[in-house]
């Protein structure tokens, strides 16, 4: 069996205990996030945690019904130590609910799976409790040491008022230049096609393709400093051996 893949940055035994694990874009892959989950429980040992989810729950993967279900009832277990954010799909399934056009911008998108996932003919079919937690989420969380949002922010405008669409759909303008918030940005939406996070001065990407056969990674984040620690990451095989083991 292949085993998931930890990847450290530092040694970090005079890290800061309490801990956060910032997830990329899961994107429907639900036995991806299952592993993913157990692999933080087996790292942080015990220590303190929070879970910070990055947005893009939906669409292209199998299993949006799954990870929805899972992170809402994860969140409802610890209100004050799960955090997700909006996506940019999150945020198309909500459009598509109010014109056609959108409506096909949507399945053009994945949305399609969204469907077959919880075995419905019509976007209005979907569970009025799913659609309202999903149009309910923030588009951004802040810690002492860095913001946490879906695709990025805005160089050279003020965090706040939000900037929705900035935090939800951004690309060019903030993936090609090093710009300092004042706090390290950790972020997905753009997916790296070598399925390991991007990291630079400024801002993490942790969208590491798992709805396109790579990875589903989490950064280790501390008090201590703005980088990721470490990174947690599982792939399909990972999936797929641990299926295998229960047959």
């Amino acid at each position: 069996m292949t085993m998931p893949r930890v990847l450290p940055i530092r040694d970090w035994a005079d890290a800061e205990p309490s801990l956060t694990y910032a997830i990329g874009d899961i994107h429907g892959c639900f036995g991806q996030l299952r592993a993913l989950l157990d692999l933080i429980e087996e790292h942080r040992g015990g220590r303190p945690r929070r879970l910070v989810f990055l947005g893009d729950y939906i669409d292209r993967g199998p299993d949006t019904a799954a990870v929805v279900a899972c992170l809402r009832r994860l969140q409802s277990h610890e209100p004050d130590d799960v955090v997700c954010l909006a996506g940019n799909h999150e945020d198309m399934l909500l459009q598509a609910r109010h014109d056609r056009e959108s409506f096909w911008h949507w399945i053009q998108n994945g949305g399609r799976a969204v469907l077959e996932s919880y075995d419905v003919n019509h976007i209005d079919a979907l569970p009025d409790e799913d659609v309202a937690w999903l149009a309910s989420l923030p588009t951004l969380h802040q810690d002492r040491q860095r913001y946490f949002v879906h695709a990025g922010l805005r160089p050279g405008k003020p965090i706040e008022p939000e900037d929705r669409m900035a935090r939800l759909w951004i690309r060019d303008r903030f993936l090609r230049g090093d710009y300092d918030f004042g706090k390290h940005v950790v972020h997905g939406h753009t997916p790296q096609a070598s399925g390991v996070p991007e990291v630079r001065r400024y801002r993490t990407n942790l969208d590491t393709a798992c709805v396109y056969g790579r990875a589903l990674t989490a950064g280790v984040f501390t008090d201590e400093q703005g980088p990721a620690v470490a990174f947690l990451a599982v792939g399909h095989s990972n999936v797929d051996a641990a299926a295998a083991d229960r047959t």
